[in-house]
């Protein structure tokens, strides 16, 4: 997929949200919370808070300005499930999602449990597809909660892999990402780890997209990774 993201299964990024705050092992070393301490050292004005939640009402119409369709990572730098933001704010950027039938929207959360809070309330149009991230088999509960979910395409986002994922149950599941960490203090991923995640999407008839290993400069090699894996993005 063509991307200017660097995000190798999207190909816009859009943050009406910026900021978080960790909540489990897979936060540790967050991406986004160094990238905007960057951002806010060189003076961004999106990130005069730093990594602070912050909301960014004039971004919520944005891709109503885009002429040409595209795959749309919504809060590349946040989680638009965050305990601290509010329903109307939620419910403003779904409105903006269900107002572009021409994109697809691409939304991920670690916070299973207030999607699931707020799903019966939004308006889940065919352009919207929902994900949660699982990093280790800890966290589970977070797809049996994305199962309840009445999206079109429920992905799920095993990034950073930590460790095995043993017996998934992909049930109501479309799509599977696997990573492993990058950055100067990753985890290292076993890639047999992978193997049997990708197995298990096979037998289930689940799309799979092998994003990179782990490393400092990992590398998205998924056409290495012997088997089958699917590129296509539902």
């Amino acid at each position: 997929m063509n991307s200017n993201t660097g995000i190798s299964w999207t190909e816009t990024t859009w943050n009406p949200l910026t900021g978080c705050t960790k909540i489990s092992s897979g936060c540790k070393n967050c991406y986004a919370a160094v990238m905007a301490n960057r951002l806010h050292a060189a003076g961004n004005r999106r990130y005069h808070n730093g990594f602070n939640l912050t909301l960014h009402r004039d971004l919520v119409d944005q891709p109503k300005q885009w002429r040409k369709q595209r795959i749309v990572f919504v809060n590349s730098m946040s989680d638009l499930f965050h305990p601290l933001v509010p329903f109307d704010f939620i419910n403003s950027v779904f409105d903006t999602m269900n107002a572009c039938p021409q994109h697809r929207f691409q939304v991920l959360t670690k916070r299973s449990n207030i999607l699931l809070q707020h799903a019966p309330h939004l308006i889940w149009t065919d352009n919207i597809r929902m994900g949660v991230s699982v990093e280790d088999r800890t966290q589970y509960h977070r797809i049996d909660d994305l199962r309840r979910v009445p999206t079109k395409v429920r992905f799920l986002s095993l990034e950073p892999l930590l460790g095995p994922m043993p017996n998934l149950d992909l049930t109501g599941i479309h799509w599977v990402i696997i990573g492993g960490e990058s950055g100067p203090r990753f985890r290292p991923m076993d890639i047999d780890w992978a193997r049997d995640i990708r197995d298990q999407c096979v037998k289930a008839g689940v799309r799979f997209f092998f994003k990179q290993y782990s490393a400092v400069h990992p590398k998205s090699l998924g056409d290495q990774l012997d088997g089958v894996v699917w590129h296509d993005i539902p």
